[in-house]
């Protein structure tokens, strides 16, 4: 677990998010970049507003084939977060989240123009069932070809890759008593057996809105309102 993860993502949490306002001509994205109290913008861990996203290929299980972060730029607007499907906290929300922008996208017809990219750090526990069933409980269609779950080759790869190429801090430790990190408001979304298993995970939330030039937009710390999130995918929808 990289420390100055959390030391980073911690002092940009405390300043909350914040809207911003359509980009100007010369801008690689439409949103212009958030004002985030006493950050640098370029000591955050994560991809922060005008960064391009990562290229980093993982499984994507349900698709039975490789496929990388960056797989759809150039096509469509990306939508991607962190999670683990066994989270009694935030994971379901925001996995919940992308469904819902999932099944607004199929109901308007728009379903060829994003793509929703939840992946596991938790692949020793996450296998292509678990991921289904999770997808499913939470609004999916694990069938639907927009809807790509990664799952790294390992929990080595995992942190290489959502800790060291995302900045998202994820680390494992062993439950007491068999119980988890905490209760589970079942108005944003539900986990998959989260009394399962010995160990549980802390973890910083993050949601990533790329445009379709692979440049991020927004950058949410904490579980995304599905209206605000549809609403901001709109925006920067329609600004190309």
């Amino acid at each position: 677990m990289d420390r100055r993860t959390f030391v980073r993502l911690a002092a940009v949490s405390a300043g909350g998010a914040v809207a911003g306002c359509i980009g100007g001509e010369d801008s690689n994205t439409v949103f212009d970049e958030p004002y985030i109290e006493d950050a640098n913008p370029e000591a955050l861990a994560y991809p922060a507003h005008g960064e391009k996203l990562p290229d980093v290929s993982l499984p994507a299980p349900l698709q039975d084939k490789n496929m990388s972060t960056a797989a759809f730029v150039g096509e469509r607007e990306t939508l991607l977060t962190f999670i683990y499907t066994r989270c009694p906290g935030p994971c379901p929300g925001m996995t919940a989240a992308l469904a819902h922008v999932h099944v607004d996208a199929a109901k308007e017809g728009y379903s060829d123009e994003v793509a929703l990219m939840p992946t596991t750090f938790d692949p020793e526990y996450d296998d292509t069932e678990r991921l289904r069933k999770f997808s499913k409980q939470n609004g999916a269609d694990p069938t639907a070809e927009n809807w790509v779950i990664l799952r790294p080759e390992s929990s080595e790869r995992a942190d290489e890759v959502i800790n060291g190429e995302f900045g998202v801090g994820f680390e494992a430790y062993e439950k007491a008593d068999g119980k988890g990190h905490g209760g589970h408001n079942s108005s944003q979304g539900e986990p998959l057996n989260p009394d399962e298993g010995d160990t549980d995970f802390t973890h910083v939330n993050l949601v990533l809105l790329a445009n379709r030039d692979g440049y991020i937009e927004r950058a949410y710390q904490e579980v995304p309102r599905p209206d605000k999130l549809l609403s901001d995918l709109k925006t920067v929808r329609n600004g190309y």
